[in-house]
């Protein structure tokens, strides 16, 4: 069985990355190797990383309200290159009414501030296979 490998991504201006540190860690520490961006990341330096490193799924930190924006343009980076992208999930404030448009788009899962950390880390495997 290979090691998850996870991309934590700060896509977008937003600026507050906490609750990322604290997800990319807690992952790592569940035995998953885990790469984090840093903050302020184009999609297509986030697509790029991506593919170099071949990850199992990327988990993306919005908190400025642009998560549509941003997953759309990370799906059409990934349609412009002609390669599937990885699962991926999302982690912000993102209200409700967003949730189909975010599951149209291919996000398998959204996690609103405060959700458990071996929540996280199940659904990672799960979303994952493994």
């Amino acid at each position: 069985m290979h090691r998850i490998k996870v991309l934590i991504a700060k896509p977008g201006l937003d600026g507050h990355d906490r609750g990322a540190k604290i997800v990319a860690r807690y992952l790592r520490d569940a035995g998953m190797e885990v790469i984090y961006t840093g903050l302020r990341q184009s999609p297509e330096t986030i697509v790029n990383t991506a593919i170099q490193e071949d990850v199992s799924i990327i988990g993306l930190s919005i908190l400025s309200g642009a998560h549509l924006q941003l997953c759309k343009k990370i799906m059409a980076v990934y349609m412009e290159k002609k390669i599937p992208p990885p699962p991926m999930f999302l982690g912000g404030i993102i209200p409700g009414a967003d949730m189909p448009e975010l599951a149209k788009i291919g996000i398998q899962e959204v996690f609103p501030p405060g959700t458990p950390l071996e929540h996280i880390a199940g659904k990672v495997r799960e979303i994952v296979g493994q």
